[in-house]
């Protein structure tokens, strides 16, 4: 069973910084896409991050210059740094893993296959 697990999510100050870990079990992230999405309370979910063939990588227009997403393929673990924090990055984030491999990078949340449970990010003012 695949396997998709969340850390680093906490309470910070606005302008701080997080960093976001996804291990993955079962799916390798060397032969499947994945991205980070993100859900705040009464809304939808939204695409962060995705990194698809080759490292290519697409970033949402919000969090683009402030986030960035990266792979340790030894590791099997992926990775969300997130920089200069605001109110509105308040969400719960979640790893998601495709096996579809693709440039540009696939960032419809209905195009994944596997999802982990999410870590709770809040950014206080």
């Amino acid at each position: 069973q695949v396997y998709l697990e969340e850390s680093g999510g906490g309470l910070v100050q606005s302008g701080d910084s997080l960093k976001l870990s996804c291990t993955a079990s079962v799916v390798t992230f060397s032969t499947h896409a994945m991205a980070w999405f993100r859900q705040a309370p009464g809304k939808e979910r939204e695409i962060v991050a995705a990194v698809g063939r080759n490292g290519h990588k697409a970033y949402s227009d919000d969090v683009k210059d402030r986030f960035t997403a990266s792979i340790d393929y030894v590791k099997n673990t992926a990775y969300l740094q997130m920089n200069s924090l605001k109110p509105d990055d308040t969400a719960v984030y979640l790893c998601a893993a495709a096996r579809t491999l693709s440039v540009p990078p696939i960032t419809t949340a209905g195009d994944y296959n596997y999802w982990g449970q999410g870590t709770s990010v809040t950014v206080a003012s």
